[in-house]
């Protein structure tokens, strides 16, 4: 048993103590690398390894002496002490000190009469629960921040570094220095990559680091150099470069190296310079703040000059300037009331189509203008606005621009009544104004002006646990000011509308406790029926500000509304009638299957069109589909049948449908299947099947760019496999069967290890080119990869949103 000595002395931030917590850089030493038990490293065994990426873990043993209550005090072990006259003390085999929650191990430690310092070596090992750090020979000052440790091998534990320095100082509080030093956060004996300094400083109290002649090695071959490096030791933002970007699309190279601007702990900026080989030098930035009661920021770019590009859309803006900017703010006036203001704009509608800063970014429609604020109480809920968009299509014609608001004010309420009643009210005035050729567009849309809508409503609920009935009446009154500037028109300037929309909405609701498969449920019968009455109502002079016709659907069953805004109520007198069951689980209550099939039947026919015209329909001779289609829908007695199913076949099997199926003409209207599955390690498959009759949604006009001018036929197929911990496999492929042509083909691999990750995608896609014409359609294509080295960060284009959005259950690893 070794000789236990305790000794007072001044506590000092030892050189373990926060040496390298956190620091992102270190350096290479000359000497030998040391084994993996050495360092602390714990490889995982038996079923601890199953699903590991990392064969282990660095893990600090226990401390060898116990802590005293004292902090300023050291408690000492040792096989053999020697004391000289002069007071000097040489501590040798195997010697063990402690001072709070550092630990010092070496063969031999010599401390000098003055007390002043302590000069370790042999086998010398430093621990605070933090960090590790071996060498040869150390020098540890007792009464500064001062220290020095040669030959030096070191680990943090939580940050998974470790690295080698020929000598590491440490030179003043929280600062230290390490000369030819090295650091990566690949395993031990994994030299994957390292990052390699002659001069590396740390300054934990600034959360800064700096590294002179810096090079990046991989497999010991050096692949990147910068004779000066800034980094970051902690969380803490640093003003100095980010990773850059780097992506490969068809014959273009994108190039994007950020830097970033730490201006204020409440502000900061991130200047983007971007070079894209087809186009020219992109230049963008963003801007950030953060107050007490608001939060904003302003981002943008520019290119002066466009090259032309390269792909379907070759030299279409050749010469021209292109640019965005955008600013957003957001505040609070009080706990109740909150504004926010928001400004977009591009140079043109495919800004985003072209250059668009995320992987798959082209499906924006539009950069929204606003100044907003609101009120939420009890019973009133206001708000005030001023708002418009720049839809981003081109070409774009004067029909698609968008209406501005200016403003806009509403107004809702809802009180409770007593024994089930209740009333509601809704009230808005809006200026609608857009800035368009008033000769080229229909005329119900030519006209700027005011709009009034009040639309008080009554209504009663009354509800037990086996059903409930709700009738409700709401009154839309509508009020315009009109203006057709240039437009010729006998149209009212200051038309009018009142009109009554009434439902009565009822359900019953019967239950049954069960067993399958020896599991217990309760089994749900839900009949429903509805019945709605709106008054025809002439509104032929009524603008189209805001309004499109619905497309059917589930809901449409029981909304009494077929189009939405406010411009336009269609009459209807029509009885809905559904059943709906639902499979519940007795232990958990979680829905195992809901199923239901409903149909509307109709006594009179809808002749309220978009138009606002209430004529009697009639059959048009010789019309086109579109007329004839609209006519059909019109005259009906019915509805398409509607059924839908979701089932949840078991853990990881599941699946839906939809299926809306027109009895009297033996068609399907509309009609999807998705089977879903999900596995508890993360495999995702998903395999899903659309049809849709031409013209079916009747908020889609022919001409518009969304419209289809063919019955839609479409087969998805999507997959993300974890083929080990260590490998996902990626991808998609979404087929035109109408048109037998893929809309897109993505495959990708992700490869993650304990210290790098790489990020391969191959991706081709069809570009509408804005326009509704198959013909001018052209494919894309691109290959995408993303590099990153753990705790140093990486390169490449980030496509996790994006595969998120497009392989519904995928959640894509930290790579």
């Amino acid at each position: 048993m070794g000789k236990r000595l305790m000794r007072k002395a001044p506590v000092t931030q030892t050189l373990a103590g926060s040496v390298l917590v956190g620091a992102a850089l270190t350096a290479h030493a000359q000497s030998e690398p040391l084994a993996a038990e050495a360092l602390d490293w714990q490889p995982w065994r038996g079923e601890q390894a199953a699903g590991r990426v990392c064969s282990g873990r660095y893990v600090m043993p226990a401390y060898r002496l116990e802590k005293r209550a004292d902090p300023d005090e050291i408690a000492v072990e040792t096989r053999q002490s020697d004391y000289s006259a002069e007071g000097d003390a040489l501590l040798r085999g195997d010697v063990v000190l402690r001072q709070g929650d550092t630990q010092l191990e070496a063969e031999r430690v010599f401390v000098p009469g003055s007390r002043e310092r302590a000069d370790a070596e042999g086998n010398l090992a430093l621990r605070d629960g933090r960090a590790l750090v071996r060498g040869s020979e150390a020098t540890l000052s007792l009464v500064s921040d001062r220290g020095r440790v040669e030959n030096s091998h070191y680990v943090l534990y939580a940050e998974r570094l470790r690295g080698q320095a020929e000598r590491l100082e440490q030179i003043g509080e929280q600062q230290y220095r390490l000369r030819d030093a090295s650091f990566t956060t690949c395993a031990p004996g994994e030299n994957t990559w390292q990052l390699v300094s002659s001069d590396i400083r740390l300054d934990q109290k600034s959360g800064v680091g700096t590294a002179k002649h810096a090079r990046l090695e991989i497999k010991d071959v050096p692949v990147l150099y910068s004779p000066w490096l800034r980094f970051p030791l902690d969380d803490r933002r640093q003003t100095g470069l980010l990773t850059p970007t780097i992506g490969f699309s068809s014959d273009q190279l994108d190039i994007a190296q950020p830097f970033y601007w730490n201006i204020a702990p409440s502000r900061d900026a991130t200047i983007i310079p971007r070079w894209i080989s087809d186009r020219g030098l992109l230049l963008g930035g963003e801007y950030r703040y953060l107050n007490e009661n608001s939060r904003g920021k302003l981002e943008g770019a520019w290119l002066s000059d466009d090259r032309g590009g390269s792909g379907g859309d070759a030299n279409r803006y050749e010469g021209e300037d292109r640019w965005y900017v955008e600013a957003r703010h957001a505040g609070r006036v009080s706990p109740r009331s909150r504004y926010q203001l928001r400004y977009g704009a591009a140079s043109d509608g495919r800004y985003f189509d072209d250059f668009g800063s995320k992987f798959g970014d082209s499906d924006r429609y539009g950069m929204e203008r606003l100044a907003q604020i609101d009120y939420r109480g009890d019973t009133w809920r206001l708000d005030a606005r001023a708002q418009g968009y720049q839809r981003l299509d081109d070409p774009l014609s004067d029909s698609d621009k968008p209406f501005y608001r200016l403003p806009s004010l509403t107004a809702d309420a809802r009180w409770q009544l007593g024994h089930g009643f209740y009333s509601q009210w809704h009230s808005s005035a809006t200026y609608f104004w857009r800035d368009v050729d008033e000769t080229r567009v229909p005329v119900r849309e030519a006209a700027t002006g005011t709009r009034v809508h009040l639309a008080p409503a009554l209504g009663a609920r009354f509800e037990r646990p086996w059903g409930y009935v709700e009738p409700r009446t709401e009154l839309w009154n509508t009020a315009y000011t009109l203006d057709y500037g240039r437009r010729e028109t006998r149209r009212d300037t200051s038309p009018t509308r009142s009109v009554a929309v009434s439902s009565i909405d009822a359900g019953l609701t019967f239950e049954r406790e069960l067993t399958l498969g020896g599991n217990g449920y309760r089994q749900t019968l839900e009949p429903r029926l509805n019945y709605a009455f709106v008054p025809r109502t002439d509104q032929r002079d009524l603008p189209e500000f805001d309004s499109r016709e619905r497309a059917f659907s589930w809901g449409q069953l029981w909304s009494p509304h077929r189009f939405s805004g406010q411009d336009r109520v269609g009459d209807l007198n029509r009885l809905s009638l559904g059943l709906q069951t639902r499979l519940l689980e007795d232990d958990s209550g979680r829905e195992k299957l809901s199923a239901g099939i409903g149909q509307s039947v109709y006594f009179a026919d809808r002749r309220v069109g978009l138009d606002g015209r209430d004529d009697a329909v009639r059959p048009v001779e010789n019309a086109d589909d579109n007329a004839q289609r609209d006519y059909y829908q019109a005259t009906r007695d019915r509805s398409p049948l509607v059924s839908r199913l979701d089932w949840q076949i078991n853990g990881r099997w599941s699946t839906g449908a939809q299926w809306l199926y027109d009895d009297h003409r033996d068609a399907t209207e509309r009609s999807s299947v998705d089977v879903r599955y999900r596995h508890p390690d993360g495999h995702v498959v998903n395999l899903g099947y659309r049809w849709e009759i031409e013209g079916f949604d009747p908020g889609i006009e022919p001409g518009d760019d969304a419209y289809n001018d063919y019955d839609r036929e479409e087969w998805d197929l999507s997959f993300a496999w974890n083929a080990s911990p260590a490998i996902d496999l990626i991808g998609r492929y979404l087929h035109d069967q109408t048109n037998d042509r893929p809309l897109e083909q993505l495959a990708g691999v992700q490869w993650n290890s304990c210290c790098y990750g790489l990020q391969v995608v191959w991706r081709r896609w069809v570009d509408d080119n804005d326009t509704a014409r198959i013909r001018d359609d052209f494919n894309d294509r691109g290959l995408f990869l993303r590099f990153v080295l753990h705790g140093l960060g990486g390169a490449g284009q980030n496509a996790d949103s994006y595969f998120e959005r497009t392989i519904p259950g995928y959640r894509p690893p930290a790579l």
